[in-house]
């Protein structure tokens, strides 16, 4: 498999997202991280910025992040399996999930991260090729490829279940990336 190539994902045009997206959102972080997130989409901000989890739902993210004790900018490569928005921030179809999978091999290839970490069941679906619900799959490892891969909740439905309670869903992320965060510093 080639490189990623940037100006190539930049004006990819190989589903129907390419004729309403603003912009091609393709990464943040670090390219040689040891840790790769990924996401479903980009939404409204992302669309505009060209930065994956830049909007409400990538906010909380990134603070669950740093109380883990994650450096955003260092120990991680944020992108997501779709990199253009759907509309009204819809689930990406098959389809443009199966156009953008290239794009996101190449990622992953490059960065070559030993663990991953999948928010939400379309990136589970994307990835891992499983359509299990994510209350059964997150904080359970998964290995693929020869990497561990940990799905956990989508930021956006952190959002809508935002009580702090003891084993509610913004706690069980918590645990999960205190899970991914010891993964990486037993390798």
């Amino acid at each position: 498999m080639t490189s990623f190539d940037l100006d190539a994902c930049l004006r990819c045009s190989a589903c129907e997202l390419a004729t309403t997206r603003q912009k091609v959102v393709v990464c943040r972080g670090n390219p040689k991280a040891p840790l790769m997130l990924i996401g479903e989409a980009p939404g409204a901000q992302e669309d505009q910025t060209g930065l994956p989890f830049k909007g409400r739902s990538g906010q909380a993210l990134d603070r669950l992040l740093i109380e883990a004790g994650f450096n955003i900018e260092k120990d991680l490569y944020i992108c997501n399996a779709v990199k253009c928005r759907p509309p009204n921030n819809r689930r990406p179809k098959k389809n443009e999930l199966t156009a953008c999978r290239p794009w996101l091999d190449k990622q992953i290839a490059e960065v070559n991260p030993a663990v991953i970490v999948l928010t939400g069941a379309t990136a589970v679906q994307a990835v891992l090729e499983l359509k299990t619900a994510m209350t059964e799959l997150r904080g359970k490892w998964q290995t693929w490829q020869g990497r561990s891969v940990m799905p956990i909740f989508h930021p956006a439905y952190l959002l809508r279940h935002a009580a702090a309670k003891e084993g509610g869903p913004v706690d069980l992320t918590r645990q999960d990336l205190s899970a991914v965060r010891t993964r990486l510093c037993e390798r």
